[in-house]
């Protein structure tokens, strides 16, 4: 059984269909890898899975149950978090705030307390910011914040939507380590990225979206033989 089951979810702004029956699977424990260009409907997606768009029909299940549709705070409380397109942190709340926000559908403050522990020790940049407003921190510390903040709600799923987005190449390194580090450590990763070089590292499973559909499904060694693919994703890098 799949993680992770999307299957031929249409959603729509206005009567404009961003998906166009899109169905995927994410298996437990992988990185699945999210392939598309700008416009394609992966953001899309992602917010629909966590429950912040609606979809018009198809069927989302996460774990065996039924998902779509569901408010994103029920969602988180199923075990799956969302660390958005272009970070999103609260920028007037401090680094420890932001933290703090993202347990806010738990109640057990010890432990929420222990993981913020665990935030800082994996992220030592934070807990030296961890006074400063959000906002006024670097591109590279604030994706380390979001996807910190994603994790206080101990998810058994993280969707990442493009994380390496605007990071200097060092930055976008370290946020694939720390990609790799969570995957090690049992969390299932479902990612949406551009940058197909770093994810090859990474990613057990491919999917490629276009206008709206997915159009390509496949592991690292097929990903990259196909020419096509090849072209517009590992080409510029190349040589």
């Amino acid at each position: 059984m799949s993680f992770l089951s999307v299957r031929d979810v249409v959603t729509a702004y206005g009567k404009i269909e961003a998906l166009k029956g899109v169905s995927l699977e994410v298996a437990e424990g992988a990185i699945t890898c999210l392939l598309g260009p700008n416009g394609a409907g992966k953001t899309t997606l992602m917010m629909t899975i966590a429950g912040i768009l609606k979809p018009k029909r198809g069927s989302i299940r996460f774990a065996g149950d039924a998902i779509e549709g569901r408010a994103p705070h029920a969602i988180v409380a199923r075990g799956v978090a969302l660390v958005p397109e272009n970070r999103l942190v609260f920028p007037a709340m401090t680094a420890l705030e932001n933290l703090q926000a993202g347990a806010y559908h738990r109640s057990d403050l010890q432990a929420v307390a222990g993981d913020i522990e665990r935030m800082f020790a994996r992220f030592p940049r934070l807990k030296e910011r961890a006074a400063q407003p959000a906002g006024t921190l670097s591109g590279g510390e604030q994706q380390m914040l979001a996807v910190a903040r994603a994790l206080m709600s101990r998810p058994k799923l993280l969707l990442m939507d493009e994380p390496s987005l605007g990071l200097a190449p060092l930055v976008v390194e370290e946020i694939f380590r720390i990609v790799a580090e969570l995957h090690r450590d049992g969390t299932t990763i479902f990612l949406v990225e551009q940058n197909a070089h770093m994810a090859l590292k990474v990613a057990q499973h491919f999917y490629l979206m276009e206008q709206g559909k997915v159009t390509f499904s496949g592991d690292p060694g097929s990903l990259a033989e196909d020419e096509v693919i090849q072209r517009a994703y590992l080409g510029s890098a190349q040589g």
